[in-house]
């Protein structure tokens, strides 16, 4: 079974900020996104692989196949094409939060946007805060 590449690392938040944000929008929008989710969840920042800051952790292991690890509670990344919102989990709720988020889209499991300014903090807040729970009663609580 491959290794998951994507653990935290020892890398400095801002600067990878700094490095990764293409636009001077995206770089003040991550800045925003971190002390914003720092807030939120209680947890100190960490860059996790090459692209994702994260905030708190839980270890999974997958239904489908054997393989298990350790991900962040909730994230993002300053991508080039779209700010990618790793906070939604399936929760019981979210799907009605959703509707009042703002101007967004849906992959999988992550949401993406154009802007911070495009989506509303307060139901951005009610998913991270829902999120955690959901993964922490599923999973404990883990310490990174």
């Amino acid at each position: 079974m491959a290794e998951i590449k994507t653990k935290p690392t020892a890398a400095d938040v801002g600067e990878f900020i700094d490095a990764f944000a293409d636009t001077e929008q995206k770089r003040l929008d991550a800045l925003q996104l971190l002390q914003f989710m720092q807030e939120v969840t209680g947890h100190t920042a960490k860059v996790w692989g090459s692209s994702i800051i994260g905030f708190g952790s839980y270890h999974y292991t997958s239904e489908r196949s054997r393989q298990e690890g350790d991900w962040p509670l909730v994230g993002f990344s300053p991508r080039k094409a779209a700010i990618s919102l790793y906070v939604y989990s399936g929760a019981p709720g979210q799907e009605e939060l959703l509707a009042g988020l703002g101007k967004f889209k849906m992959g999988k499991g992550c949401i993406y946007i154009k802007k911070l300014a495009d989506v509303n903090q307060e139901v951005l807040k009610q998913l991270i805060e829902t999120t955690i729970v959901f993964l922490e009663d599923k999973y404990g609580k883990a310490a990174i």
